[in-house]
């Protein structure tokens, strides 16, 4: 179960028996779920970026860069994206706006209120293989003391609140046996093996495999790639009760873990 995106885991006979039924039976992952991000708790890891003489430095991108706050596209290695434009709109606002093959991936407006102690973000995204943008809007809280001399949106960034379009939040899974379907309404889909290796997925600009392990009946690992390094994973756990779902999402680029909480729908 994927936010991106958006961004875990005595005798031979009685094994045996014990994997025969966990095949045949009705996992208690199928179906549609949706995430309740009001409940979310979100990793304390704060996100760093900062625009200083002209230029906009991304510190907690991995890998870092630094690129002019010029408005124009500039190439930046080893992202989801190809390049990234970044527009000083005033002393408290910029506009970035990230593009794959040419093609507008993201666009973002953050500014800064409160004394330059907040810092909200809208972005609207374009789904790789959608041609529904998704909207989002996010709140962050300052860690520390602005620094003189750099732009008001600049420092250290607690994520605290998210809200976004409802396609975004839902994620329906399909388990037969061994194999493992997944789909979004964004388009971004996959099918896998527990256990069989990567696989490909599909409609994401930031991943372009899975392999997914199954821990117990309930509860599921994915390990989401791009260009063969991972850069998340996943564990899903649903409950007792079959209703409710917890998802420990484990950003393995910017070392940021947060949990995500989810309904059968």
């Amino acid at each position: 179960m994927k936010k991106n995106r958006f961004i875990l885991f005595t005798c031979c006979c009685t094994v045996l028996l014990c994997v025969a039924a966990i095949s045949r039976a009705e996992s208690p992952l199928n179906g549609t779920w949706k995430t309740d991000i009001a409940q979310t708790r979100w990793s304390p890891k704060p996100l760093i970026f900062y625009i200083s003489q002209g230029w906009y430095h991304c510190v907690t991108c991995n890998p870092a860069y630094d690129v002019a706050a010029d408005g124009q596209d500039h190439a930046v290695p080893g992202q989801p994206y190809d390049t990234v434009a970044i527009l000083i709109d005033d002393p408290h606002a910029i506009t970035l706006t990230y593009k794959k093959n040419g093609k507008v991936m993201s666009e973002q407006t953050r500014t800064v209120s409160n004394g330059d102690k907040i810092l909200t973000v809208h972005a609207t995204t374009h789904p790789k293989d959608s041609d529904k943008p998704l909207i989002f809007d996010l709140k962050a809280r300052r860690d520390g003391a602005l620094h003189p001399g750099v732009h008001a949106t600049s420092g250290k960034w607690i994520l605290d609140q998210e809200r976004g379009s409802d396609e975004a939040y839902t994620t329906t899974y399909k388990i037969d046996g061994d194999q493992i379907s997944m789909s979004e309404p964004d388009g971004e889909t996959y099918t896998a093996t527990f256990g069989g290796g990567d696989a490909p997925y599909k409609g994401a600009y930031g991943i372009d495999a899975v392999s997914v392990k199954r821990l117990a009946p309930n509860k599921i690992e994915e390990t989401f790639k791009r260009d063969g390094r991972v850069v998340d994973v996943a564990t899903t756990s649903v409950a007792p009760n079959g209703k409710t779902a917890t998802v420990v999402d484990d950003d393995k680029l910017s070392g940021r873990v947060s949990t995500f909480f989810t309904k059968k729908q």
